[in-house]
């Protein structure tokens, strides 16, 4: 039983349109640009695949050439939704690209030269679907990793277009009948494939970001962009595995911004909040890449250093002379900026609670001291009981009665 192509081209591009539609809806709902990119693609390419099919004997030469042209804007359109999905601009000229190289080539050749201008076509738009494989690859991200599909659909896509025509001009050249044979019959099934194929790769996509942005959400500081005490947890975490994988030492520091309940009271909260911003980003500054830095209470911060004590306590001094040296001025006059620090370090493997536990004692040292100086933790705790109910809020544990004899 064989299935009429022209029927097939049909309901492939009465699908393409359906999704192209469904595309546009979600684009303008969500105010997601490369939905609409990705939605008037569909729409544009159905558009041309149909008129083509149905029309294009009655159409003329031009017109035919037109339409095809369009289905080539088509499918820049789709490679140009992936560079919008990942924050690109629009590449415009490679938009109309393969709609130019296509007229130029076709009117330049015998008109009866019906195989070439196949190959052509489909060498155009295999471009084009490599292009696209090629945008997701290069801008994979480490929270978006499982895009094998959006690697796959594209280049199959190219794969299943370019073998018949291949196969037609190198086994059989000059054979009329095979245009006409099977393989049109499976490339209209596969356009159909495609387009649903596509379309489940791009919700997946969509889908996949705002999970990420979701989780990002609830790990972030809004106000400083930092980490926030989860997200520095989990993220210290990782850090500390793979440091004692290597037999790396790993140091903490804990930063609390001096008298900054003063500094609310006298300038107000919103240059409390200033501070705070001015001193994330100090911290941020003084760190390398591969250190993390987190905002774990109201104006308390943390930062994790895959290094040696001695080499935290010299950060740590940066970062208090660079605060100190600030010098913000506000109508109400200057306001004094300085941060107590403790600092800890411990072997590879150390939990995160030992060191923050153990900065933490060293940061009320340094305020006992006089603040605006920076302390070393003499040694580890060897019970985190105490430091644990303190950052819960809870008051330390009663002490038990001697026994009587």
């Amino acid at each position: 039983m064989s299935l009429d192509s022209i029927t097939l081209y049909i309901m492939a591009t009465m699908v393409a349109a359906l999704l192209g539609t469904m595309l546009l809806f979600f684009g303008s709902q969500e105010k997601n640009p490369a939905l609409k990119w990705w939605g008037t693609a569909y729409l544009l390419g159905a558009a041309s695949v149909a008129l083509w099919s149905m029309a294009s004997h009655i159409l003329g030469e031009t017109l035919s050439l037109a339409l095809n042209a369009v289905g080539f804007v088509a499918c820049g359109m789709v490679w140009n939704a992936a560079r919008v999905f990942h924050g690109r601009k629009p590449n415009l000229p490679g938009l109309v690209l393969g709609a130019i190289a296509w007229v130029t080539t076709v009117t330049t050749l015998n008109p009866q030269a019906h195989e070439l201008r196949l190959t052509i076509g489909a060498a155009i738009v295999a471009v084009y679907a490599a292009l696209t494989a090629t945008e997701l690859w290069s801008e994979r991200r480490k929270q978006l990793q499982r895009r094998w599909p959006a690697l796959t659909v594209p280049v199959l896509h190219g794969f299943v277009l370019m073998l018949p025509i291949l196969l037609g001009d190198t086994l059989r050249p000059g054979d009329e009948k095979f245009a006409t044979s099977i393989w049109v019959t499976i490339f209209s099934i596969e356009l159909v494939l495609y387009a649903v194929g596509t379309v489940f790769v791009i919700f997946m996509l969509v889908s996949e970001r705002t999970v990420s942005a979701h989780k990002t959400a609830a790990s972030v500081d809004p106000l400083t962009g930092l980490f926030n005490r989860r997200g520095f947890a989990e993220a210290c975490t990782r850090v500390i595995d793979r440091e004692a994988k290597a037999g790396r030492p790993v140091s903490a520091l804990i930063f609390d911004i001096d008298h900054f309940k003063g500094i609310n009271d006298r300038f107000g909260h919103p240059a409390g909040d200033e501070i705070l911003k001015l001193f994330s980003t100090i911290v941020v500054n003084n760190l390398r890449i591969s250190d993390l830095s987190g905002r774990i209470g109201g104006e308390e911060f943390a930062a994790l250093l895959p290094c040696s004590l001695e080499e935290g306590v010299l950060v740590a001094e940066r970062v208090r002379e660079a605060f100190e040296a600030s010098d913000i001025v506000v109508e109400e006059g200057k306001v004094d900026t300085t941060v107590s620090i403790g600092v800890a370090g411990g072997p590879a493997g150390t939990e995160l609670e030992v060191l923050l536990a153990a900065a933490d004692t060293a940061l009320y040292q340094a305020k006992r001291g006089g603040r605006n100086r920076v302390e070393t933790a003499e040694e580890l705790p060897l019970s985190l009981e105490n430091w644990r109910r303190k950052t819960a809020g809870l008051p330390p544990p009663a002490r038990s009665s001697p026994a009587i004899a």
